[in-house]
C-alpha cells in the first residue's frame, strides 16, 4: 500500500478570489512543481462565484453553487472538495499564504498566530487593496484547518536588501521612523524569478532587471542575486502605471484635489480602481482587450504603458551602472509579445536586440531566450510562480519544527 502523498496549499486570497496550487511535500523537505492550480472568482456580495481548475491531465471551468452566507467561507468548502475529487489521497501539511505587506518587521517568511496577524493588520492602510483581503483568507484557513500551521510569505521580504539610499524618501526623520519608507512589493515573484535565471543564465549575478507585469506592475533591479532598487515604495501604488493604479504621482496632483473638495475614500478609489490603463483608455484594465480595441484612447494607453516601463527601466539601470540582463513576467510580461518588442526597441540604446522569431514563440509556458545573437544584453521571459516560493518557505518552515 503506497504511502499518503504529503503537500501544501499555497493560497493568495483576495477581495473577491481566491487562488490556489498543490505542491508537492519531498522526501528531501523541498517542494515539487504544483500538481494543480487555479481560482475562485466571483466571492464578492452578490457574486457568481466561478472555478477554473487546471491539473496534469485536465482545463476546468465552471459555475459554482451559491447559499446564503459567507462567500469566502463557501470557496473554502468548494476547495476542499476540489481536493478529494481532483488530488487523490493527500495528507496536507500546512497552508501558505502570500501577504502582500510584512513592515519593517518580517523579513522572512513565518509562522503565522494571533499576535503576529495583529501586527500585521496595522499594516493595512500600507497595501488596502491586498492586505485586509490576505489575512482575511489567512483566519478563514484557520478555521477550516485547525491546528494545521499557517505561514505568512511576504511580498516585501525580498527588498529588505535594499540600501539606506533606496530605502528613505527626502522627508523628515521622524516620518522615516515612523515606518514611512520605500519597501517595494512583487517579492515572491522576483524571487522565483531569480532563482530560474540562476539555472539558465551566467549573467543572473550581474547587473539584472527584473519586470513584473501585470494588473499589478514594478520593475526590480538587482545585483548579485538580491534587490537593489525597486519601482514600488511605501505602498503598491508607486512606480509603473498599471491595470487599475496610477502609479507614480506628483502629490502636487492630490494637494490640488484635496483643495478641490476630494476627499480621502475618493482619492484612494480613483488611485487604485480608476486609473492605469483602465483610467487612460476609458476602456479596460485588461491589456488583452486595450489590444483587440479600435478605439485611440485604447492604443494610447498601451503606448503610456510602455512608456512608463521604459522609463523606469532606464532609472533602475542608472543605479545598476548598466544592464546585463533583462526579463519579462506576469501575465503581460509573459503574454504580450508586441509589448516586449516595443519596449525592448526602445531600450535599444543600451544594446538590447530582440529576436523577433523567438520573442513570438515565448508564450509563457516555459523560460525562454528571447534576445539576439548580436544583443549585448540577455532578454528572457520567465514564466512567474509566487505559489512554489510560498510552499517552500513553508516546508522548509515545518523542517525546522520537526527537528
Amino acid at each position: 500500500m503506497s504511502a499518503r502523498q504529503q503537500a501544501i496549499i499555497a493560497v493568495n486570497a483576495g477581495s473577491s478570489s481566491l487562488k490556489f496550487a498543490l505542491y508537492p511535500y519531498l522526501a528531501d523537505g523541498s517542494t515539487g512543481a504544483a500538481t494543480l492550480s487555479g481560482g475562485i472568482d466571483g466571492l464578492e456580495p452578490d457574486g457568481q462565484p466561478a472555478l477554473a481548475l487546471r491539473t496534469a491531465s485536465a482545463s476546468i471551468k465552471q459555475a459554482l453553487p451559491t447559499t446564503p452566507g459567507d462567500s469566502f467561507e463557501q470557496a473554502l468548502t468548494a476547495l476542499r472538495g476540489i481536493l478529494r475529487q481532483h488530488a487523490g489521497d493527500v495528507e496536507v501539511l500546512a497552508i501558505a499564504h502570500r501577504i502582500v505587506h510584512g513592515g519593517e518587521r518580517y523579513a522572512q517568511s513565518v509562522l503565522l498566530d494571533a499576535a503576529t496577524l495583529a501586527e500585521l493588520r496595522a499594516l493595512a492602510p500600507l497595501a488596502p487593496l491586498h492586505q485586509p483581503h490576505n489575512l482575511d483568507g489567512v483566519e478563514a484557513f484557520q478555521r477550516a484547518y485547525p491546528g494545521l500551521p499557517q505561514v505568512g510569505c511576504f511580498d516585501t521580504s525580498f527588498h529588505a536588501s535594499m540600501g539606506p539610499l533606496e530605502q528613505n524618501f527626502a522627508l523628515p526623520q521622524a516620518l522615516r521612523r515612523e515606518g514611512i519608507r520605500r519597501y517595494g512589493f512583487h517579492g515572491l515573484s522576483y524571487r522565483y524569478v531569480a532563482a530560474r535565471l540562476a539555472e539558465h543564465s551566467e549573467r543572473a549575478g550581474d547587473r539584472v532587471l527584473m519586470a513584473h507585469l501585470g494588473n499589478g506592475a514594478s520593475v526590480c533591479a538587482m545585483r548579485n542575486g538580491a534587490s537593489s532598487a525597486t519601482s514600488m515604495g511605501f505602498s503598491a501604488l508607486d512606480g509603473l502605471m498599471m491595470g487599475t493604479r496610477s502609479g507614480a504621482l506628483d502629490p502636487g496632483v492630490l494637494l490640488h484635489l484635496l483643495r478641490q473638495g476630494w476627499d480621502c475614500a475618493r482619492i484612494e478609489a480613483m488611485l487604485y480602481k480608476q486609473s492605469g490603463l483602465l483610467g487612460v483608455s476609458g476602456v479596460s484594465a485588461d491589456m488583452r482587450t486595450l489590444r483587440a480595441s479600435e478605439q485611440p484612447e485604447a492604443a494610447f494607453a498601451i503606448e503610456l504603458f510602455v512608456h512608463r516601463l521604459v522609463r523606469e527601466c532606464g532609472a533602475l539601470t542608472a543605479t545598476l551602472g548598466g544592464v546585463d540582463l533583462l526579463a519579462f513576467t506576469g501575465g503581460i510580461g509573459e503574454h504580450d509579445a508586441a509589448l516586449r518588442q516595443a519596449a525592448c526597441e526602445q531600450l535599444g540604446f543600451l544594446g538590447l536586440r530582440v529576436d523577433p522569431a523567438r520573442n513570438r514563440e515565448a508564450d509563457g509556458n516555459s523560460i525562454m531566450a528571447i534576445h539576439a545573437s548580436s544583443s549585448s544584453v540577455e532578454i528572457w521571459v520567465v514564466p512567474t510562480d509566487e505559489g512554489r516560493v510560498a510552499a517552500g518557505d513553508a516546508a522548509a518552515l515545518l523542517g525546522t519544527m520537526t527537528r
